[in-house]
């Protein structure tokens, strides 16, 4: 891939700062100014230590944002991912979703994320890139909007854990046809 998103490079924030520019571009972008979600609510989950918060740059300058949850039932959750306008519907997003991508198959075979329901480029781009939907969670942040749950499988938990512990007698699942993330774009991981 040409453009943005084939030199986006991935880092840990490296300040305070940056998780306070992260929190006001979530703020000030769709579709969290429809949930409204306000930078200060944004900045108390880009502080939660349980999760992963990345960085993406291109060409060395902030391009956006993902938080990543490893934990509990849906480990492998993209929770939030948030990319400059000036980026958008230049490949940076699917660049760094498939960066996450393969963050997250050294912990699970799936990979979750929630689109909300007024947001139907975003729904457009996560099928094209291979994400099925699981169910509507209704009225789940604000009333009148759904967020819709999408999973992206490598398959069973079963089928991983065996292939993880070494047992002869499972292999490592293998992409689903409509599954494959393409390939990785991971520059950096910190």
């Amino acid at each position: 891939m040409d453009g943005p998103g084939s030199g986006l490079a991935v880092r840990a924030p490296a300040s305070g700062a940056e998780l306070e520019a992260c929190a006001e571009l979530m703020a000030a972008s769709e579709p969290w100014v429809t949930l409204r979600r306000t930078a200060a609510a944004s900045l108390t989950i880009l502080r939660d230590t349980a999760k992963e918060v990345w960085i993406g740059l291109v060409d060395r300058e902030f391009a956006g944002f993902m938080i990543l949850d490893l934990r509990g039932p849906l480990c492998g959750y993209i929770q939030t991912v948030c990319i400059r306008p000036d980026l958008r519907g230049r490949g940076v997003g699917t660049a760094f979703l498939a960066w996450a991508e393969e963050r997250i198959r050294g912990e699970s075979p799936n990979v979750f994320l929630c689109v909300s329901s007024f947001n139907q480029g975003a729904r457009r781009l996560y099928e094209r890139l291979g994400y099925r939907v699981v169910g509507p969670l209704t009225d789940f942040i604000v009333e009148g909007h759904d967020e819709i749950l999408m999973r992206k499988t490598r398959g069973s938990w079963n089928a991983y854990r065996a292939a993880a512990e070494g047992d002869p007698q499972i292999s490592r699942p293998q992409e689903r046809p409509g599954d494959s993330s393409g390939p990785s774009t991971r520059e950096a991981h910190e």
